[in-house]
């Protein structure tokens, strides 16, 4: 077996998609009589700077002899973005089973999902285990080829995505995607197939809005259900279509963490309390900050999480909660929470018993006085508070979700689950 690994072909603003690049690779391979296994989609750490537009770096697990490997990704790879300075491509071609690479590389797999490397990183290794490789510009794609090589080994959990293409002409046009059909297949086949449409938000989740090659991709734990759905969308012409095995909707990216050692450029699990309640900033950005001890990590949930952010508003100081998501220049953008749990009573003025009035202060340390009934009482007293959350996970609605990002509609998760659909 051969493992091809390939990175950064696509451009922010000019468009292409390493997808379709694998895509093209696998086809390229099997027209010349060579058997493909499997393409692989594996959404790298979406915290890093230098990050592609999803940050995919993608893999075909191919019997082809490496040599001829090597010269289909040289056919394939001029079809990169090139032309923007920001897109250096790399291809990385290993001898060796997916599931039998060396583990220097499987854990270089497993750390470009968390952490960052440098390009000195991986061509150190890649020297060592003797891979052949393809690059252009500085070569950056490297770090991501070499790390989709080693992630076969490097993780256990899958989830499938199928990926249906435009044809040529059609790039960087308005998309033709019928909008009932999406919305009626999504019904049926969830939650099977999760994400591909946004009920409340009325979007089709599925259908791109960049000048890209996809046309829609459908994802889920089943691969004949996400085929199925992308059979019954009625949409413009369909030029290819592709089964990527992907490590999207698993929160591969979150590692636990205190807030000591939450730092910019990765993303978290946190345990702590709000000791800061929730406050709306212009643009309708919600932050809020929770501690633990001494230390303290303020938390956001930005204008783009939509109704989420009504989530996050419903919090209160003191109720404990697990949050989630990448963390820049110190704050954590919430990707999802878990309340823990609720602050259900406040402390607040006593009323009168006589008359039923708030009471005032008698003084520093005497407690308050009904200045009417002249009743008094020693100090404030705890009421019950009408609570909008309950204990369990929330979550941003699909429009606004992460590839890696776990949907709670797959389940897995330690507390009951709010899933937004």
């Amino acid at each position: 077996m051969t493992v091809v690994g390939l990175d950064d072909t696509d451009s922010r603003t000019r468009g292409m998609c390493t997808t379709y690049v694998a895509a093209r690779l696998a086809e390229r391979l099997r027209s010349g009589g060579d058997a493909v296994e499997r393409t692989v989609l594996v959404r790298l750490n979406p915290a890093i700077e230098h990050k592609t537009r999803g940050n995919a770096a993608l893999a075909v697990h191919t019997d082809a002899d490496p040599d001829r490997a090597l010269e289909a990704v040289n056919a394939e790879i001029g079809l990169a973005e090139t032309d923007d300075p920001r897109t250096n491509p790399g291809a990385v071609v290993a001898g060796t089973n997916p599931d039998a690479v060396p583990g220097a590389v499987a854990e270089f797999a497993r750390a470009a999902i968390r952490t960052r490397h440098d390009i000195a990183d991986a061509r150190e290794l890649i020297e060592r285990h003797d891979f052949a490789t393809l690059s252009r510009g500085n070569g950056r794609g490297l770090i991501g080829a070499l790390a989709v090589v080693g992630a076969w080994r490097a993780f256990g959990e899958w989830t499938y995505e199928s990926i249906s293409y435009r044809e040529r002409d059609r790039w960087g046009t308005e998309r033709e995607v019928d909008r009932e059909s999406v919305f009626a297949a999504a019904d049926d086949a969830y939650p099977d197939a999760w994400d591909t449409v946004d009920r409340v938000e009325g979007q089709a989740v599925c259908v791109p809005h960049t000048p890209c090659p996809i046309l829609y991709g459908i994802r889920g734990d089943d691969p004949k259900v996400v085929e199925s759905v992308a059979d019954r969308i009625e949409s413009e012409p369909v030029a290819r279509r592709r089964l990527f095995v992907t490590n999207q909707g698993t929160d591969a990216h979150l590692a636990p963490a205190t807030i000591e050692e939450a730092t910019d450029g990765r993303a978290y699990c946190v345990d702590g309390t709000v000791v800061d309640g929730p406050e709306t900033r212009p643009g309708g950005h919600v932050f809020l900050t929770i501690g633990d001890g001494e230390q303290r990590l303020e938390c956001a949930a930005f204008e783009p999480t939509k109704r989420f952010r009504d989530r996050v508003r419903a919090l209160r100081t003191g109720d404990e909660l697990t949050v989630c998501g990448e963390v820049s220049d110190g704050t954590l953008k919430l990707e999802k929470f878990a309340v823990r749990d609720l602050r259900k009573t406040e402390l607040t003025t006593p009323d009168c018993p006589e008359c039923g009035r708030s009471m005032e202060s008698a003084g520093r340390g005497q407690g308050y006085r009904c200045r009417e009934c002249g009743t008094s009482a020693d100090g404030k007293v705890r009421r019950p508070i009408d609570r909008d959350l309950e204990v369990g996970w929330y979550e941003v609605p699909p429009v606004a979700r992460r590839h890696i990002a776990k949907p709670l509609v797959r389940g897995g998760f330690d507390g009951p689950v709010h899933p937004e659909r």
